[in-house]
C-alpha cells in the first residue's frame, strides 16, 4: 500500500510506562500481527493470477467500503477535513496506483519474495527527496547505508548468478519504480495530512485515488478488466481485508507507541516473511547470492531508517509522525517519520 500526519496526542493512545496503552494489547504484538498481514500481499497477488491493473484496482476498490465507514465515524468524532487536504490525499492515491501496478509487474518478473524486498527501498527515495525539496539533510548513517543497499539490490536481482535470466532486468526496474512511486505517495500524503489528526479519512481518500488511478492506467496501457473470475476475486478480497484494512489498523495503532528502532526491526519481518511464504506457497527458491543480497538490503534499510530518525528528531521535533497504512501493492519495511516514528510500507488495499 501508507499514512497520516497524526500526533501521539491525536491518536487517543497514551503511553503507559512501557509504551502500552492501559488495558490494551502490547503494541509489539499489534505491530507484529500487522506486519504478518502485509507480508502475504505479494503471494496473494501471485495466487490471484490476474492483470496487473486489475489486481491494483480490485485490491483498492474492495477495501473502500470498510475504509469509508471508518472515515465517516472518524469525521463524526473529529470533524471534517479541508478540501485541499482531501484533494491532496486523492492525488497521493494516484501515485499509489502507479506503485501498485509497477509492483505487480515486479512480482511477475522476479517473484513475490524478491519483489516485496525491492518494493521496500522507499526509505532511500523519501530521504533523498526530503533533502532536495525540504533541505532535510540525511545523517551520516544514510550515506554509509546507501552503497550497502545498492550492492544488495544487485545480488537480489539474480544478475550475478543468472537466477532469473533476462526478465530480472525488467523486474529490478519495476521494483525501483514502485519504490519511487511509493515515496512520492508518502511525501504528498504527508503534506495533505500533517495539519489534521485524522487517520481513516486520508487513507480512504488515497484508496479512492488509487482505485481511479489503477483503472485509468489499465485503460491506457492494458491489463485491466472487470471480469476476473471468482478465483481471482476471492484472493484479492482476502488481500484487501488483511493488508488493506486489518494490517493498516494494527500498524497505525501500534507504531506511535513504539521506539523507532524497535518499529524498524519489527517491520523488517515483512520482507523476510514474504520471502519465506513465497518459498513455501509458491515454490520460489532464491539462490544463496539472492538471500545474501536480501540480508544486505534489510541491513541497509535498517541503518538508513535509524539514521533518518535520529537526524530528523534533532531538526524538526514539531512534525507529526507519518504512519503509512495506506493500501498499495507493495508493502514493506519501515521508513522513519520526521519524528523518528517508523513508517510502514502501506498495507495495500
Amino acid at each position: 500500500m501508507t499514512a497520516n500526519g497524526k500526533s501521539r496526542a491525536g491518536n487517543g493512545l497514551g503511553r503507559a510506562g512501557n509504551g502500552q496503552a492501559a488495558g490494551g494489547p502490547p503494541p509489539v504484538l499489534l505491530a507484529t500481527l500487522g506486519a504478518a498481514c502485509i507480508s502475504a500481499s505479494a503471494v496473494l497477488i501471485k495466487l490471484a493470477a490476474t492483470g496487473t491493473a486489475s489486481a491494483a484496482f480490485y485490491r483498492s476498490v474492495l477495501a473502500l467500503p470498510v475504509l469509508t465507514a471508518l472515515a465517516v465515524l472518524e469525521q463524526r468524532r473529529r470533524g471534517p477535513r479541508p478540501l485541499r487536504s482531501r484533494l491532496g490525499a486523492v492525488l497521493a492515491g494516484v501515485f499509489l496506483a502507479i506503485d501498485l501496478v509497477l509492483w505487480n509487474h515486479a512480482i511477475a518478473d522476479v517473484g513475490a519474495g524478491i519483489a516485496t524486498l525491492l518494493g521496500n527501498l522507499q526509505v532511500v527515495f523519501v530521504t533523498a527527496a526530503a533533502w532536495l525539496l525540504f533541505r532535510e539533510r540525511p545523517a551520516r548513517g544514510f550515506f554509509l547505508a546507501l552503497p550497502v543497499v545498492l550492492a544488495g539490490v544487485m545480488l537480489v536481482s539474480g544478475l550475478a548468478d543468472h537466477a532469473h535470466g533476462v526478465r530480472s532486468v525488467a523486474g529490478i526496474e519495476y521494483g525501483l519504480g514502485t519504490s519511487i512511486a511509493y515515496a512520492a505517495f508518502l511525501l504528498i500524503l504527508r503534506q495533505a495530512s500533517v495539519a489534521t489528526p485524522h487517520v481513516a479519512a486520508p487513507l480512504a481518500e488515497a484508496t479512492l485515488g488509487a482505485t481511479a488511478g489503477a483503472a485509468a492506467l489499465g485503460l491506457m496501457f492494458g491489463g485491466w478488466q472487470l471480469d476476473i473470475g471468482w478465483h481471482a476475486f476471492g484472493w484479492l478480497l482476502l488481500l484487501a481485508m488483511t493488508s488493506g484494512t486489518a494490517g493498516w489498523l494494527l500498524i497505525t495503532s501500534s507504531l506511535p507507541r513504539l521506539p523507532a528502532s524497535l518499529s524498524s526491526l519489527l517491520l523488517l519481518l515483512q520482507p523476510a516473511a514474504a520471502i519465506l511464504l513465497a518459498a513455501v506457497v509458491l515454490g520460489e527458491r532464491p539462490t544463496p547470492l539472492q538471500l545474501a543480497g536480501a540480508v544486505l538490503v534489510c541491513a541497509g534499510i535498517l541503518v538508513a531508517t535509524r539514521a533518518k530518525g535520529r537526524s530528523s528528531r534533532s531538526r524538526s521535533p514539531g512534525l507529526r509522525p507519518l504512519v503509512a497504512g495506506a493500501a498499495a501493492g507493495s508493502p514493506g519495511p519501515a521508513e522513519a517519520s520526521p519524528t523518528g516514528t517508523a513508517q510502514a510500507r502501506p498495507p495495500q488495499p
